[in-house]
């Protein structure tokens, strides 16, 4: 960063009904607010009830610099576009996870990142920490492994979970409450950006911990997620087609998911065969993906985040 900025910055972050590890999350990114005079931490309640506000409160020690709003309205979608209207048409948004750890100098990196590319968005990658030690079915399936990039590499697409907006390039762009409770939103609201021309540029010195419970990281619960991972990508590529080649788009998701369908079975087979656990878990993971996929494309979707 060169000096102070001409734009408010506003850091947001979204919780549900995650009391523990809240205070502690609020004390990191107080810290973070530190290194960028005139910065804010903006907390956003989505239980249907205002059931954080003590603890924000409390964690929050009188600094003036957080602010806690409830959005009752269910679903993630809801809650990020709370969050970009409170902050306002000229602020630069930072979206963080309440389970996530920022690096040491993460907002002072991804604002000096955006203050030198101009871009209409800044991303940086999201590393998983384990608070207990995964089955090793899961570590050699990579389920928790996230592409990485060269900071400066031009990206079309991007998770809210580390993730600078510029509004005053946004605009009037906001998060698809029909996909709220499915997951999505977020990719939907990226790729819009950037097929409208704005820039979502990585930063991979901007990294934050994601903090995988133990419940997570079971084999059940990544078969799911793989699935969901699918559905969600062929859900999103279809809404995003024109209207008038939807059928095409429903056509082109199929394809991909039998795709990986085939070739996911395939290397679960040789796995079992071979007795490779790589093989095995990544081919699953192919697998269910496909699967997920096929279910996208015909409209059946999966609610990860129902209530």
């Amino acid at each position: 960063m060169t000096g102070p900025l001409a734009q408010p910055v506003w850091v947001c972050m979204l919780t549900y009904r995650r009391s523990e590890g809240l205070a502690e999350a609020i004390g990191m990114l107080r810290t973070q607010l530190d290194l960028v005079p005139g910065a804010r931490l903006l907390v956003v309640d989505n239980d249907e009830q205002p059931s954080a506000s003590a603890s924000v409160a409390e964690a929050a020690g009188g600094d003036v610099r957080v602010r806690y709003v409830h959005e009752p309205t269910p679903g993630i979608a809801a809650a990020r576009n709370r969050a970009l209207d409170e902050a306002g048409p000229e602020a630069v948004v930072v979206f963080i996870d309440d389970d996530e750890q920022p690096s040491e100098k993460w907002l002072p990196t991804l604002l000096a990142c955006w203050e030198e590319t101009g871009a209409a968005a800044v991303v940086g990658p999201v590393l998983s920490t384990f608070t207990a030690e995964p089955d090793p079915w899961i570590t050699a399936g990579g389920f928790f492994q996230r592409l990485r990039h060269v900071t400066g590499t031009v990206v079309t697409t991007a998770a809210t979970n580390n993730l600078l907006l510029d509004m005053s390039q946004v605009g009037e762009l906001r998060f698809d409450l029909g996909f709220g409770l499915s997951g999505g939103s977020d990719t939907v609201f990226t790729r819009t950006l950037s097929a409208a021309g704005g820039r979502i540029v990585w930063c991979d010195e901007a990294a934050v911990d994601d903090l995988v419970p133990a419940d997570r990281a079971t084999p059940e619960w990544v078969r799911a997620r793989a699935a969901r991972i699918g559905n969600s990508d062929s859900r999103v590529q279809v809404y995003l087609a024109p209207s008038g080649r939807r059928p095409v788009a429903r056509l082109r998701a199929t394809a991909r998911g039998l795709v990986r369908v085939l070739g996911g079975s395939a290397r679960l087979v040789l796995g079992r065969l071979t007795g490779s656990l790589t093989h095995h878990a990544r081919g699953t993971r192919t697998l269910l993906r496909g699967l997920g996929m096929l279910r996208g494309a015909w409209g059946s979707y999966v609610t990860e985040y129902a209530r």
